[in-house]
């Protein structure tokens, strides 16, 4: 199955989740934020919300400084 995440696409397999896709990014725990298609997907429902084909995944993260 492909998706596009942050604008590069990635073959992932069937079932992939939210946060297996976040995994592919980032292992920071905090201050990250992912929407799919456009909607944001709380993180409560990030193992459970598994990606279609085609799918386009934004993963942000919060980077301080000043």
């Amino acid at each position: 199955m492909n998706v596009t995440i942050n604008g590069a696409a990635h073959e992932v397999p069937d079932g992939t989740t939210v946060a297996q896709a976040v995994l592919t990014l980032t292992a920071a725990t905090t201050g990250v934020a992912v929407a799919v298609n456009d909607e944001v997907v709380t993180r409560s429902a990030w193992e459970t919300t598994a990606l279609g084909d085609s799918d386009r995944v934004e993963v942000l993260t919060a980077v301080q400084g000043g």
